[in-house]
């Protein structure tokens, strides 16, 4: 390779690396070991960590643990589809192609929306995609996000739009956990594309004022996009209900494990709208019948990706899905069906209202922030987060997240997420915890 190159040795090939930086010994590599003694030291290693099933979680903020029901499992694991990339040739994916047009219908049906594409690498990446588009389609250069939203999604937005030289502008919130309306009016004027709300936020509140924010992006000419969780769709009302024109979130609580924080599944929804439609980024499955109406097929009708289609005139450089994932969401749904989902909602919302009772009767302040929550509950304790969620480790729970990693004032508030796993029993134990440590410090 070296003669090939014209190069005489290894130090010449890499040249271009900083003498200061470069390994002047051998790589530290121990020898061989036997598959006997591999097994023994990776489980070894894999017995130091501290997993959801083994421990009571309450971690939340964006992945949460839910059930999965035996059947995604079982059919995700088909062959057909387990090794299944995205379709480039439709007339040898149907089975696949099929697939995902279901699941673009489950998602308009859950959201209200019109449109949904094929999915999208997760959250973060949608509402970025989701803050281009919106400076696509109206021509102007600045966002207004509430900073109640997830901190890391935002951070996410402002990376996709700094490049597009689009201004993301934080709104700030409430005592309540809300938006703030007043220092939004005095943001929102003609050059703003969009205004970017989460239901429920990243403290767990649901917006009051949907309503009035539609109206507000509608006077100024702004586009409203909203974060929502899914699974809170079988109670709150759907986005199209208040005037959402884009809908992003992640469908990771549909049937998708945790994952160790990913790979998640993004949600991407629109109004029915042609302009809307021609700068969604994605893919979009159609379906037709034969020239007889005897057979029905399935394709892929748009593509405003780069590469092979658009090329300069892509309107994203997404370059595939997460089909496999949004397969997992679309059996989810099918299996629980419209009442499944609306169980389930009501008992995540009703045990997590229990939780609250039992906080205020041990003298907690919960909510911390008072506005209407869904499933997850804001906690202020005596001890910082962190040294709180440490301490709670040790007895056997994870959770909750500390809000001081966020938001500097909130160093002593804790974030708890409940989900249809979670009990009275379960409730008790944590409350249980929390008063003791409290207690004992």
């Amino acid at each position: 390779m070296l003669r090939t190159l014209g190069l005489k040795d290894l130090d010449e090939l890499f040249s271009d690396i900083p003498a200061a930086v470069r390994l002047t010994r051998s790589l530290n590599i121990p020898s061989s070991l036997s598959e006997i003694e591999l097994e023994k030291l990776v489980f070894e290693k894999l017995s130091k960590n501290k997993s959801a099933p083994e421990f009571l979680n309450f971690l939340g903020g964006g992945n949460w643990l839910h059930h999965v029901p035996a059947i995604v499992d079982e059919i995700l694991s088909r062959g057909e589809f387990y090794t299944a990339y995205t379709p480039y040739q439709p007339e040898i994916s149907q089975g696949m192609l099929q697939a995902l047009f279901e699941y673009q219908s489950q998602i308009c049906e859950l959201t209200g929306m019109g449109i949904a594409n094929s999915s999208m690498y997760d959250w973060g990446s949608a509402v970025g995609e989701a803050g281009r588009m919106a400076q696509r389609v109206t021509g102007r250069r600045i966002i207004l996000a509430a900073s109640s939203a997830s901190p890391e999604r935002l951070n996410v937005l402002e990376t996709y739009c700094e490049p597009a030289g689009i201004e993301v502008v934080r709104i700030n919130f409430l005592k309540s956990g809300n938006l703030d309306l007043v220092s939004l009016d005095s943001h929102l004027n003609d050059a703003v594309a969009s205004v970017y709300v989460e239901v429920p936020n990243f403290l767990g509140v649901v917006e009051d004022s949907l309503h009035v924010l539609s109206e507000k992006c509608r006077a100024k000419g702004a586009l409203l996009t909203v974060g929502v969780n899914p699974i809170t769709l079988g109670v709150l009302a759907p986005p199209s209900s208040y005037g959402a024109d884009i809908v992003v979130g992640d469908g990771q609580p549909l049937g998708i494990y945790p994952n160790f924080g990913g790979p998640l599944m993004g949600i991407f929804a629109i109004r029915d709208d042609p302009t809307l439609l021609h700068q969604m980024p994605g893919r979009l499955i159609g379906s037709t019948f034969s020239k007889q109406g005897s057979r029905r097929g399935y394709t892929m009708v748009l593509q405003t990706r780069e590469q092979h289609i658009r090329r300069e005139h892509a309107t994203s450089n997404i370059c595939t899905n997460e089909a496999l994932f949004a397969l997992a969401v679309s059996i989810y749904l099918s299996s629980m069906g419209p009442s499944g989902i609306r169980e389930v909602g009501e008992r995540i919302f009703g045990i997590s209202h229990y939780a609250k009772k039992r906080f205020a009767e041990e003298g907690l302040s919960a909510p911390y922030f008072d506005g209407t929550f869904f499933g997850d509950l804001s906690v202020r304790t005596k001890l910082d987060g962190a040294e709180l969620s440490r301490q709670l480790s040790e007895h056997g729970i994870l959770g909750g997240l500390p809000l001081g990693r966020f938001y500097g004032n909130l160093d002593r508030v804790s974030l708890f997420s409940f989900s249809e796993l979670h009990g009275v029993p379960e409730v008790e134990r944590l409350v249980s915890a929390i008063k003791s440590i409290e207690e004992s410090s």
